[in-house]
């Protein structure tokens, strides 16, 4: 067995294309957004806050991100029993609301995104637009 493992790595090109295309969404469906990427290990890799966003969605937007990049799935399907305690047991780091996506491609997670200052499903909708850009799978 070996010591080492090939890693995929979401590059900083990579991730302003998830930001460009989560931004053309956003502004397609006239809602401004927070728009975190992060990498495997939620690293923050781009952010913007698009004019008109909420400011506190910031830090929602890229705990999102670390949660999906974190569990390596959407975020918002946790046990509403677990929320709670989850994010208590990370620092307040876990959000259990919708909008972070994990960015795979080839099966294996190279990132994640994280979008907010809409509704759930808005913000998961634009981490959907931003996914397809870069040909990650389908979450």
């Amino acid at each position: 067995m070996s010591d080492t493992v090939p890693h995929s790595k979401l590059t900083h090109a990579g991730a302003l294309k998830l930001i460009q295309a989560a931004i053309a969404k956003a502004q397609q469906m006239g809602q401004p957004q927070c728009i975190a990427v992060v990498d495997d290990g939620g690293n923050m890799l781009a952010f913007v806050r698009m004019d008109g966003a909420k400011f506190l969605s910031s830090t929602s937007a890229l705990n999102k991100a670390r949660t999906a990049a974190s569990i390596r799935a959407p975020t918002g399907g946790a046990h509403a029993e677990l929320e709670i305690k989850l994010a208590i047991a990370t620092g307040g780091g876990f959000t259990n609301l919708k909008g972070g996506l994990p960015v795979i491609l080839n099966g294996h997670c190279v990132g994640a995104i994280g979008v907010g200052s809409g509704t759930g499903e808005q913000d998961a909708e634009v981490g959907r637009a931003a996914l397809a850009a870069v040909g990650a799978d389908a979450v």
